[in-house]
Protein backbone atom coordinates (compact mmCIF):
# COMPACT_ATOMS: atom_id res chain seq x y z
CA UNK A 1 0.00 0.00 0.00
CA UNK A 2 1.27 3.23 -1.51
CA UNK A 3 0.32 6.76 0.77
CA UNK A 4 0.86 9.60 -0.99
CA UNK A 5 2.62 12.50 1.46
CA UNK A 6 3.42 15.39 -0.55
CA UNK A 7 3.16 16.17 -4.51
CA UNK A 8 4.28 19.20 -6.10
CA UNK A 9 4.51 20.28 -9.54
CA UNK A 10 7.17 22.85 -10.49
CA UNK A 11 6.06 25.92 -12.74
CA UNK A 12 8.85 25.84 -14.84
CA UNK A 13 7.67 22.67 -16.34
CA UNK A 14 4.18 21.60 -15.38
CA UNK A 15 4.56 18.03 -16.76
CA UNK A 16 6.90 17.10 -14.21
CA UNK A 17 5.89 16.42 -10.97
CA UNK A 18 7.36 15.10 -7.75
CA UNK A 19 5.45 12.67 -5.34
CA UNK A 20 6.88 11.68 -1.72
CA UNK A 21 4.62 8.27 -0.80
CA UNK A 22 5.20 6.10 2.15
CA UNK A 23 5.21 2.44 1.75
CA UNK A 24 4.14 -0.14 4.71
CA UNK A 25 4.45 -2.90 2.14
CA UNK A 26 6.30 -3.37 -0.50
CA UNK A 27 3.84 -5.92 -3.12
CA UNK A 28 5.92 -7.05 -6.16
CA UNK A 29 3.86 -4.26 -8.73
CA UNK A 30 2.28 -0.58 -7.48
CA UNK A 31 -0.09 1.39 -9.34
CA UNK A 32 -1.05 4.32 -9.41
CA UNK A 33 -3.90 5.88 -11.82
CA UNK A 34 -3.50 9.01 -12.75
CA UNK A 35 -6.33 10.78 -15.17
CA UNK A 36 -4.59 12.68 -17.53
CA UNK A 37 -3.76 11.95 -20.92
CA UNK A 38 -0.44 14.27 -20.87
CA UNK A 39 2.82 12.47 -20.20
CA UNK A 40 2.99 13.02 -16.58
CA UNK A 41 6.38 11.85 -14.70
CA UNK A 42 6.82 11.07 -11.10
CA UNK A 43 10.01 10.08 -9.21
CA UNK A 44 9.04 8.80 -5.30
CA UNK A 45 11.20 9.15 -2.43
CA UNK A 46 10.09 6.67 -0.30
CA UNK A 47 10.57 5.47 3.45
CA UNK A 48 10.82 2.14 4.49
CA UNK A 49 8.99 2.15 8.15
CA UNK A 50 10.65 -1.18 9.39
CA UNK A 51 14.67 0.25 8.82
CA UNK A 52 13.57 3.57 8.60
CA UNK A 53 15.92 4.47 5.59
CA UNK A 54 15.15 6.68 2.34
CA UNK A 55 15.92 4.49 -0.86
CA UNK A 56 14.09 4.74 -4.30
CA UNK A 57 11.11 3.15 -5.47
CA UNK A 58 10.63 2.81 -9.26
CA UNK A 59 6.43 3.38 -9.23
CA UNK A 60 4.40 2.30 -12.55
CA UNK A 61 1.94 5.09 -13.59
CA UNK A 62 -1.54 4.26 -15.14
CA UNK A 63 -3.61 6.50 -17.57
CA UNK A 64 -6.36 6.65 -19.52
CA UNK A 65 -6.27 8.24 -23.32
CA UNK A 66 -8.99 8.05 -25.77
CA UNK A 67 -7.34 4.79 -27.08
CA UNK A 68 -7.04 2.70 -24.03
CA UNK A 69 -4.99 2.77 -21.10
CA UNK A 70 -1.32 2.89 -21.31
CA UNK A 71 1.43 2.07 -18.45
CA UNK A 72 5.00 3.47 -18.18
CA UNK A 73 7.35 3.94 -15.48
CA UNK A 74 8.50 6.58 -13.73
CA UNK A 75 12.23 5.35 -13.14
CA UNK A 76 14.10 8.01 -15.36
CA UNK A 77 17.33 8.92 -15.22
CA UNK A 78 18.62 12.60 -13.43
CA UNK A 79 18.98 15.92 -15.93
CA UNK A 80 22.22 16.59 -14.79
CA UNK A 81 25.44 14.12 -12.66
CA UNK A 82 27.40 16.27 -10.32
CA UNK A 83 30.66 15.02 -9.33
CA UNK A 84 31.36 16.22 -5.85
CA UNK A 85 29.52 17.79 -3.27
CA UNK A 86 32.29 20.77 -1.74
CA UNK A 87 30.69 24.27 -1.88
CA UNK A 88 30.84 24.34 -5.68
CA UNK A 89 28.96 21.16 -5.61
CA UNK A 90 26.38 20.85 -3.27
CA UNK A 91 25.12 24.53 -3.76
CA UNK A 92 24.56 23.38 -7.14
CA UNK A 93 22.98 20.45 -6.63
CA UNK A 94 20.22 22.69 -4.30
CA UNK A 95 20.08 25.26 -6.96
CA UNK A 96 18.81 23.00 -9.74
CA UNK A 97 17.09 20.62 -8.04
CA UNK A 98 14.62 23.77 -6.87
CA UNK A 99 14.35 24.82 -10.74
CA UNK A 100 13.33 20.85 -10.83
CA UNK A 101 16.13 19.16 -12.72
CA UNK A 102 16.75 15.85 -11.52
CA UNK A 103 20.35 15.76 -9.80
CA UNK A 104 22.83 12.89 -9.17
CA UNK A 105 25.51 14.03 -6.99
CA UNK A 106 28.63 11.79 -6.81
CA UNK A 107 30.89 12.81 -4.19
CA UNK A 108 33.89 10.82 -2.88
CA UNK A 109 33.81 11.12 1.33
CA UNK A 110 30.24 12.52 2.53
CA UNK A 111 31.08 12.82 5.93
CA UNK A 112 32.04 16.46 6.86
CA UNK A 113 35.08 17.79 5.39
CA UNK A 114 38.27 18.52 7.61
CA UNK A 115 40.04 20.98 5.44
CA UNK A 116 41.68 24.58 5.72
CA UNK A 117 40.41 26.60 2.91
CA UNK A 118 37.29 27.81 1.65
CA UNK A 119 36.47 29.66 5.43
CA UNK A 120 36.12 33.09 4.58
CA UNK A 121 33.31 34.20 2.70
CA UNK A 122 32.65 38.01 1.30
CA UNK A 123 29.73 40.23 1.38
CA UNK A 124 28.99 39.92 -2.13
CA UNK A 125 29.42 35.97 -1.75
CA UNK A 126 26.65 36.57 0.75
CA UNK A 127 25.05 38.34 -1.63
CA UNK A 128 24.94 35.16 -3.86
CA UNK A 129 24.07 32.94 -0.97
CA UNK A 130 20.86 34.95 -0.33
CA UNK A 131 19.72 34.54 -4.32
CA UNK A 132 20.34 31.09 -4.02
CA UNK A 133 18.20 30.78 -0.73
CA UNK A 134 20.72 29.25 1.15
CA UNK A 135 21.40 31.75 3.52
CA UNK A 136 20.77 29.89 6.21
CA UNK A 137 23.22 27.83 5.72
CA UNK A 138 25.90 29.94 7.63
CA UNK A 139 23.47 29.42 10.42
CA UNK A 140 24.09 27.58 13.29
CA UNK A 141 27.59 26.98 12.41
CA UNK A 142 28.95 29.19 14.94
CA UNK A 143 30.14 31.32 11.85
CA UNK A 144 31.52 34.62 12.55
CA UNK A 145 30.15 38.01 10.66
CA UNK A 146 33.06 39.68 8.89
CA UNK A 147 33.38 43.30 8.85
CA UNK A 148 36.30 44.54 7.45
CA UNK A 149 39.78 44.10 7.77
CA UNK A 150 42.59 45.13 10.02
CA UNK A 151 46.09 46.19 8.33
CA UNK A 152 49.19 45.47 10.26
CA UNK A 153 52.83 46.98 8.92
CA UNK A 154 55.82 48.20 11.46
CA UNK A 155 54.04 48.16 14.13
CA UNK A 156 51.52 50.46 12.66
CA UNK A 157 47.19 49.44 12.18
CA UNK A 158 44.55 50.65 9.44
CA UNK A 159 41.09 49.63 9.82
CA UNK A 160 39.35 48.75 6.18
CA UNK A 161 35.69 48.47 6.71
CA UNK A 162 33.48 46.86 4.23
CA UNK A 163 31.23 49.73 2.30
CA UNK A 164 27.87 47.99 3.74
CA UNK A 165 26.29 51.23 4.31
CA UNK A 166 24.02 50.80 1.40
CA UNK A 167 22.98 46.91 2.18
CA UNK A 168 20.40 45.13 5.16
CA UNK A 169 21.86 44.53 8.31
CA UNK A 170 22.35 41.16 7.68
CA UNK A 171 24.80 41.61 4.65
CA UNK A 172 28.33 41.16 5.97
CA UNK A 173 31.11 38.62 5.85
CA UNK A 174 30.96 35.12 7.46
CA UNK A 175 34.01 33.04 8.56
CA UNK A 176 33.08 29.44 9.47
CA UNK A 177 34.50 25.89 9.35
CA UNK A 178 34.76 24.96 5.88
CA UNK A 179 33.43 21.47 7.17
CA UNK A 180 30.09 22.80 8.80
CA UNK A 181 29.20 24.84 5.98
CA UNK A 182 29.35 22.33 3.39
CA UNK A 183 27.51 19.50 5.66
CA UNK A 184 24.64 22.24 5.81
CA UNK A 185 24.50 22.62 1.75
CA UNK A 186 24.72 18.85 1.58
CA UNK A 187 21.73 18.61 3.47
CA UNK A 188 19.86 21.19 2.64
CA UNK A 189 20.33 19.16 -1.12
CA UNK A 190 19.34 15.88 -0.22
CA UNK A 191 16.01 17.57 1.30
CA UNK A 192 15.27 18.55 -2.27
CA UNK A 193 13.31 14.46 -3.49
CA UNK A 194 14.57 15.26 -6.93
CA UNK A 195 18.24 15.53 -5.77
CA UNK A 196 20.14 11.95 -4.85
CA UNK A 197 23.22 11.97 -2.93
CA UNK A 198 25.83 9.04 -3.61
CA UNK A 199 29.39 8.21 -1.86
CA UNK A 200 30.99 6.99 -4.90
CA UNK A 201 34.76 8.00 -6.26
CA UNK A 202 34.17 9.12 -10.17
CA UNK A 203 37.49 7.47 -11.92
CA UNK A 204 36.39 8.69 -15.49
CA UNK A 205 34.10 10.42 -17.75
CA UNK A 206 31.96 8.24 -20.41
CA UNK A 207 31.92 9.53 -24.20
CA UNK A 208 30.78 8.97 -27.10
CA UNK A 209 32.10 10.05 -30.10
CA UNK A 210 33.23 14.00 -28.32
CA UNK A 211 30.35 13.95 -26.35
CA UNK A 212 30.09 13.03 -22.65
CA UNK A 213 27.92 11.19 -21.55
CA UNK A 214 27.80 10.30 -18.20
CA UNK A 215 30.08 8.76 -15.19
CA UNK A 216 31.96 5.77 -14.19
CA UNK A 217 32.50 5.46 -10.30
CA UNK A 218 33.19 3.28 -7.74
CA UNK A 219 31.14 2.97 -4.25
CA UNK A 220 32.83 2.29 -0.86
CA UNK A 221 32.40 -1.13 -1.39
CA UNK A 222 34.22 -1.47 -4.91
CA UNK A 223 31.51 -2.20 -7.67
CA UNK A 224 31.88 -0.37 -10.39
CA UNK A 225 28.99 1.97 -11.89
CA UNK A 226 28.05 3.88 -14.82
CA UNK A 227 25.68 6.85 -14.66
CA UNK A 228 24.53 8.76 -17.54
CA UNK A 229 22.56 12.44 -17.61
CA UNK A 230 22.34 14.68 -20.70
CA UNK A 231 24.73 17.25 -18.67
CA UNK A 232 27.62 16.08 -16.59
CA UNK A 233 29.03 18.99 -14.20
CA UNK A 234 32.51 18.45 -12.68
CA UNK A 235 32.95 20.32 -9.30
CA UNK A 236 35.90 17.77 -7.63
CA UNK A 237 38.26 20.63 -6.46
CA UNK A 238 41.80 21.67 -6.98
CA UNK A 239 42.78 17.93 -6.88
CA UNK A 240 40.92 17.21 -9.79
CA UNK A 241 41.57 14.31 -12.04
CA UNK A 242 38.89 14.61 -14.40
CA UNK A 243 39.86 18.58 -15.54
CA UNK A 244 42.14 17.29 -18.13
CA UNK A 245 40.08 17.01 -20.97
CA UNK A 246 37.84 19.93 -20.01
CA UNK A 247 40.61 22.79 -20.25
CA UNK A 248 43.93 23.59 -20.54
CA UNK A 249 45.25 23.26 -16.90
CA UNK A 250 48.22 25.99 -16.09
CA UNK A 251 48.38 25.74 -12.50
CA UNK A 252 51.24 27.57 -10.41
CA UNK A 253 52.10 27.19 -6.92
CA UNK A 254 53.55 30.57 -5.68
CA UNK A 255 53.52 29.44 -1.87
CA UNK A 256 52.40 27.07 0.72
CA UNK A 257 49.55 28.38 3.93
CA UNK A 258 50.63 26.85 6.82
CA UNK A 259 47.67 26.80 9.29
CA UNK A 260 47.49 26.54 13.02
CA UNK A 261 44.01 27.36 15.08
CA UNK A 262 44.56 29.79 17.78
CA UNK A 263 41.98 29.27 20.93
CA UNK A 264 40.72 30.87 23.76
CA UNK A 265 41.83 34.77 22.35
CA UNK A 266 40.26 37.80 21.28
CA UNK A 267 41.61 38.98 17.73
CA UNK A 268 42.65 43.47 18.42
CA UNK A 269 39.77 44.20 16.14
CA UNK A 270 36.21 42.13 16.45
CA UNK A 271 34.79 40.98 13.48
CA UNK A 272 37.74 42.16 11.11
CA UNK A 273 40.36 39.67 9.40
CA UNK A 274 43.99 40.93 10.36
CA UNK A 275 46.66 40.91 7.71
CA UNK A 276 50.04 41.53 9.07
CA UNK A 277 52.81 42.50 6.04
CA UNK A 278 55.47 40.38 7.72
CA UNK A 279 58.45 39.43 6.23
CA UNK A 280 58.80 37.55 3.91
CA UNK A 281 55.54 37.15 3.05
CA UNK A 282 51.72 38.19 4.84
CA UNK A 283 50.14 36.41 7.69
CA UNK A 284 46.82 36.38 7.56
CA UNK A 285 43.92 35.68 10.97
CA UNK A 286 40.46 35.71 11.08
CA UNK A 287 37.37 33.89 13.50
CA UNK A 288 36.46 30.39 12.61
CA UNK A 289 33.99 30.08 15.44
CA UNK A 290 33.42 32.00 18.87
CA UNK A 291 36.55 30.73 20.63
CA UNK A 292 38.83 29.68 17.63
CA UNK A 293 40.77 31.71 15.30
CA UNK A 294 42.33 30.85 12.21
CA UNK A 295 45.93 31.59 11.36
CA UNK A 296 47.65 31.39 8.05
CA UNK A 297 51.57 32.23 7.95
CA UNK A 298 52.19 31.97 4.13
CA UNK A 299 55.49 30.77 3.04
CA UNK A 300 57.08 31.52 -0.65
CA UNK A 301 57.74 28.63 -2.92
CA UNK A 302 57.16 25.09 -2.51
CA UNK A 303 60.11 24.03 -0.26
CA UNK A 304 58.72 23.83 3.69
CA UNK A 305 60.58 23.37 6.82
CA UNK A 306 59.59 19.70 8.14
CA UNK A 307 57.29 19.30 10.60
CA UNK A 308 58.34 15.77 11.68
CA UNK A 309 61.33 17.21 12.91
CA UNK A 310 60.87 20.15 14.25
CA UNK A 311 61.72 22.40 11.84
CA UNK A 312 58.91 23.81 11.09
CA UNK A 313 58.11 25.11 15.05
CA UNK A 314 61.47 26.39 15.24
CA UNK A 315 60.97 28.66 12.10
CA UNK A 316 57.18 29.62 13.41
CA UNK A 317 58.26 30.69 17.26
CA UNK A 318 61.98 32.28 15.94
CA UNK A 319 60.60 33.86 12.38
CA UNK A 320 56.93 34.18 12.86
CA UNK A 321 56.15 35.00 16.23
CA UNK A 322 57.66 38.02 16.80
CA UNK A 323 55.89 39.58 14.10
CA UNK A 324 52.60 38.15 15.45
CA UNK A 325 50.91 41.15 17.52
CA UNK A 326 51.54 40.94 20.72
CA UNK A 327 47.72 39.90 22.06
CA UNK A 328 48.25 36.82 19.96
CA UNK A 329 51.62 35.88 20.98
CA UNK A 330 50.90 32.92 23.36
CA UNK A 331 48.07 31.96 21.91
CA UNK A 332 50.27 31.68 18.44
CA UNK A 333 53.15 29.57 20.39
CA UNK A 334 50.58 27.56 22.57
CA UNK A 335 48.91 26.63 19.18
CA UNK A 336 52.59 25.72 17.92
CA UNK A 337 53.16 23.66 21.01
CA UNK A 338 50.06 21.63 20.76
CA UNK A 339 50.87 20.14 17.14
CA UNK A 340 48.23 20.35 15.06
CA UNK A 341 50.44 22.45 12.00
CA UNK A 342 48.71 21.79 8.50
CA UNK A 343 50.02 22.56 5.39
CA UNK A 344 48.14 23.90 2.08
CA UNK A 345 49.85 24.80 -1.62
CA UNK A 346 48.42 28.05 -2.74
CA UNK A 347 47.33 27.35 -6.37
CA UNK A 348 46.59 29.40 -8.92
CA UNK A 349 45.12 28.70 -12.04
CA UNK A 350 43.67 30.89 -14.53
CA UNK A 351 39.86 29.58 -16.48
CA UNK A 352 41.45 27.93 -19.87
CA UNK A 353 38.16 25.91 -20.53
CA UNK A 354 37.51 23.50 -23.73
CA UNK A 355 33.94 23.54 -24.36
CA UNK A 356 32.95 19.54 -24.14
CA UNK A 357 29.03 18.91 -25.36
CA UNK A 358 27.45 17.58 -22.65
CA UNK A 359 30.19 18.63 -20.04
CA UNK A 360 30.65 21.50 -18.02
CA UNK A 361 33.56 22.61 -15.08
CA UNK A 362 33.29 24.60 -12.37
CA UNK A 363 34.66 25.22 -8.71
CA UNK A 364 38.00 24.83 -8.45
CA UNK A 365 38.85 22.64 -10.75
CA UNK A 366 37.99 24.88 -13.40
CA UNK A 367 39.67 28.44 -11.83
CA UNK A 368 41.40 29.05 -8.61
CA UNK A 369 43.68 32.11 -7.61
CA UNK A 370 45.62 32.72 -4.08
CA UNK A 371 43.65 32.51 -0.98
CA UNK A 372 45.12 35.73 0.84
CA UNK A 373 41.80 37.77 -0.43
CA UNK A 374 39.04 34.52 0.54
CA UNK A 375 37.53 34.68 -2.74
CA UNK A 376 37.39 31.28 -4.12
CA UNK A 377 33.80 30.20 -2.45
CA UNK A 378 32.43 33.55 -4.17
CA UNK A 379 33.42 33.26 -7.10
CA UNK A 380 31.65 29.66 -6.99
CA UNK A 381 28.54 31.09 -5.82
CA UNK A 382 28.67 33.92 -8.58
CA UNK A 383 29.11 31.34 -11.54
CA UNK A 384 26.08 29.27 -9.58
CA UNK A 385 23.72 31.96 -9.87
CA UNK A 386 24.78 32.84 -13.59
CA UNK A 387 24.40 29.36 -14.83
CA UNK A 388 20.83 28.99 -13.45
CA UNK A 389 19.64 31.66 -14.70
CA UNK A 390 21.35 30.56 -18.11
CA UNK A 391 19.67 27.09 -17.64
CA UNK A 392 16.72 28.13 -16.77
CA UNK A 393 15.43 28.81 -20.16
CA UNK A 394 16.18 25.07 -21.29
CA UNK A 395 13.75 22.61 -20.07
CA UNK A 396 15.21 19.88 -22.37
CA UNK A 397 19.13 18.96 -21.80
CA UNK A 398 19.68 16.51 -24.42
CA UNK A 399 20.82 18.33 -27.53
CA UNK A 400 24.23 18.38 -26.33
CA UNK A 401 25.86 20.55 -29.01
CA UNK A 402 23.45 22.99 -29.21
CA UNK A 403 23.80 23.40 -25.48
CA UNK A 404 27.45 23.45 -25.60
CA UNK A 405 27.32 26.36 -27.82
CA UNK A 406 25.06 28.04 -25.92
CA UNK A 407 26.84 27.92 -22.31
CA UNK A 408 29.95 29.30 -24.12
CA UNK A 409 28.42 32.36 -23.05
CA UNK A 410 28.76 30.81 -19.37
CA UNK A 411 32.22 31.51 -20.03
CA UNK A 412 32.16 34.65 -21.39
CA UNK A 413 29.78 36.44 -18.90
CA UNK A 414 31.66 35.11 -15.59
CA UNK A 415 34.93 36.64 -16.44
CA UNK A 416 34.58 40.34 -15.14
CA UNK A 417 33.42 38.99 -11.94
CA UNK A 418 35.65 36.18 -11.30
CA UNK A 419 38.82 37.49 -13.47
CA UNK A 420 38.25 40.76 -11.18
CA UNK A 421 38.53 38.72 -7.67
CA UNK A 422 41.15 36.64 -9.24
CA UNK A 423 43.68 39.49 -10.27
CA UNK A 424 43.15 41.16 -6.88
CA UNK A 425 43.90 38.18 -5.15
CA UNK A 426 47.20 37.65 -7.05
CA UNK A 427 48.49 41.32 -7.33
CA UNK A 428 47.72 41.83 -3.52
CA UNK A 429 49.83 39.04 -2.75
CA UNK A 430 52.69 40.23 -4.63
CA UNK A 431 52.30 43.79 -3.45
CA UNK A 432 52.14 42.39 0.06
CA UNK A 433 55.07 40.53 0.12
CA UNK A 434 58.72 41.75 1.77
CA UNK A 435 61.20 42.44 -1.08
CA UNK A 436 64.52 43.74 -1.04
CA UNK A 437 64.04 45.68 -3.92
CA UNK A 438 63.94 49.01 -3.76
CA UNK A 439 61.24 50.42 -5.48
CA UNK A 440 58.65 46.86 -4.36
CA UNK A 441 59.37 48.02 -0.50
CA UNK A 442 58.13 51.30 -1.76
CA UNK A 443 55.23 50.05 -3.77
CA UNK A 444 54.52 47.89 -0.24
CA UNK A 445 54.84 51.46 1.99
CA UNK A 446 52.42 53.16 -0.76
CA UNK A 447 49.66 50.57 -0.65
CA UNK A 448 49.61 50.80 2.96
CA UNK A 449 49.50 54.83 3.47
CA UNK A 450 47.22 54.89 0.74
CA UNK A 451 44.72 52.77 2.25
CA UNK A 452 44.96 54.51 5.74
CA UNK A 453 44.01 57.78 4.25
CA UNK A 454 40.74 56.14 4.28
CA UNK A 455 37.36 57.50 2.49
CA UNK A 456 37.51 56.93 -1.70
CA UNK A 457 40.61 55.60 -0.89
CA UNK A 458 40.05 52.52 0.68
CA UNK A 459 36.33 52.21 0.18
CA UNK A 460 37.41 51.34 -3.44
CA UNK A 461 39.71 48.97 -3.07
CA UNK A 462 37.05 47.46 -0.26
CA UNK A 463 33.81 47.31 -2.62
CA UNK A 464 36.49 45.16 -5.04
CA UNK A 465 37.78 42.96 -2.06
CA UNK A 466 34.58 42.41 -0.85
CA UNK A 467 32.70 41.68 -4.47
CA UNK A 468 30.38 44.38 -4.11
CA UNK A 469 31.91 46.02 -6.57
CA UNK A 470 33.84 43.39 -8.89
CA UNK A 471 34.62 45.70 -11.68
CA UNK A 472 37.57 45.29 -13.75
CA UNK A 473 38.13 48.80 -14.44
CA UNK A 474 37.71 49.94 -10.37
CA UNK A 475 40.90 47.27 -9.89
CA UNK A 476 43.04 48.98 -12.23
CA UNK A 477 42.25 52.62 -11.29
CA UNK A 478 42.96 51.63 -7.60
CA UNK A 479 45.78 49.96 -8.73
CA UNK A 480 47.84 52.56 -10.39
CA UNK A 481 46.34 55.53 -8.22
CA UNK A 482 48.54 53.44 -5.29
CA UNK A 483 51.62 53.31 -7.44
CA UNK A 484 51.45 57.31 -8.53
CA UNK A 485 50.58 57.75 -4.85
CA UNK A 486 53.69 55.98 -4.12
CA UNK A 487 55.65 57.99 -6.89
CA UNK A 488 54.06 61.91 -5.01
CA UNK A 489 55.82 60.39 -1.68
CA UNK A 490 59.18 59.76 -3.20
CA UNK A 491 59.36 62.87 -5.63
CA UNK A 492 57.91 65.35 -2.40
CA UNK A 493 59.05 67.32 -1.43
CA UNK A 494 62.21 67.57 -2.99
CA UNK A 495 63.33 64.60 -5.48
CA UNK A 496 66.47 63.42 -5.69
CA UNK A 497 68.11 61.45 -9.38
CA UNK A 498 67.80 58.38 -6.91
CA UNK A 499 64.59 58.99 -5.98
CA UNK A 500 63.20 59.70 -9.68
CA UNK A 501 64.99 56.38 -10.56
CA UNK A 502 63.59 54.37 -7.72
CA UNK A 503 60.04 56.05 -9.47
CA UNK A 504 60.35 55.14 -12.33
CA UNK A 505 61.03 51.81 -11.27
CA UNK A 506 58.41 51.49 -8.91
CA UNK A 507 56.12 52.34 -11.61
CA UNK A 508 57.36 49.46 -14.14
CA UNK A 509 57.28 47.03 -10.62
CA UNK A 510 53.57 47.63 -10.49
CA UNK A 511 53.01 47.16 -14.25
CA UNK A 512 54.74 43.71 -14.47
CA UNK A 513 52.79 42.84 -11.06
CA UNK A 514 49.18 43.31 -12.73
CA UNK A 515 49.52 42.85 -16.36
CA UNK A 516 51.18 39.35 -16.82
CA UNK A 517 48.06 38.63 -14.53
CA UNK A 518 45.31 40.34 -17.25
CA UNK A 519 47.16 38.64 -19.52
CA UNK A 520 46.69 35.20 -18.30
CA UNK A 521 43.40 35.69 -17.60
CA UNK A 522 42.29 37.25 -20.27
CA UNK A 523 42.29 41.33 -21.93
CA UNK A 524 39.33 40.86 -24.32
CA UNK A 525 37.33 38.64 -22.01
CA UNK A 526 37.68 40.45 -18.41
CA UNK A 527 37.26 44.29 -19.81
CA UNK A 528 35.29 43.81 -23.43
CA UNK A 529 33.02 41.15 -22.91
CA UNK A 530 30.74 42.03 -24.89
CA UNK A 531 32.76 42.04 -27.98
CA UNK A 532 32.29 38.11 -28.07
CA UNK A 533 29.37 36.68 -29.92
CA UNK A 534 28.58 34.17 -27.15
CA UNK A 535 28.20 36.95 -24.99
CA UNK A 536 24.75 37.38 -26.92
CA UNK A 537 23.91 33.78 -26.35
CA UNK A 538 22.64 34.57 -23.11
CA UNK A 539 18.99 35.83 -22.96
CA UNK A 540 18.77 39.19 -22.66
CA UNK A 541 17.29 39.73 -19.50
CA UNK A 542 20.32 37.91 -17.90
CA UNK A 543 22.72 40.35 -20.35
CA UNK A 544 20.74 43.66 -18.87
CA UNK A 545 20.93 42.38 -15.34
CA UNK A 546 24.29 42.33 -15.42
CA UNK A 547 24.91 45.51 -16.82
CA UNK A 548 22.93 47.39 -14.58
CA UNK A 549 25.02 45.99 -11.81
CA UNK A 550 27.74 46.77 -13.35
CA UNK A 551 29.31 43.49 -13.70
CA UNK A 552 29.87 43.40 -17.67
CA UNK A 553 30.41 46.59 -19.93
CA UNK A 554 28.11 47.75 -22.21
CA UNK A 555 27.76 46.76 -25.95
CA UNK A 556 29.99 49.20 -27.92
CA UNK A 557 28.73 51.14 -30.60
CA UNK A 558 30.25 49.80 -33.53
CA UNK A 559 28.83 46.59 -32.75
Amino acid sequence: MLLLQRASVFPSDPTTAIIKVEKSHHPPQNQIPVGTNAAVKFISNCISLESNRESKLSVSLKWTSASGDTEFSSAFPPDVIIVGAGVAGSALAHTLGKDGRHVHVIERDLTEPDRIIGELLQPGGYLKLIELGLEDCVEQIDAQRVLGYALFKDGKNTILSYPLEKFPANVAGRSFYNGRFIQKMREKAAELLNVRMEQGNVTSLLEENGTVKGVQYRTKDGVEHKAYAPLTIVCDGCFSNLRQSLCQPKIEVPSCFVGLILENCQLPFANHGHVILADPSPILLYPISSTEVRCFVDLPGQKLPSIRNGEMSKYLKNIVAPQIPPELHDPFIYAIDRGNIRTMPNRSMPAYPLPTPGALLMGDAFNMRHPLTGGGVTVALSDIVLLRDLLRPFHNLNDAALLCKYLESFYILRKPVASTINTLAGALYKVFSASPDQARKQLRQACFDYLSLGGIFSNGPMALLSALNPHPSSLVLHFFAVAVYGVGCLLFPFPSFERIWIAAKLIWCASGIIFPIIKAEGVRQMFFAATFLAYYRAPLGRRSLLRRRGEISPQPKWL
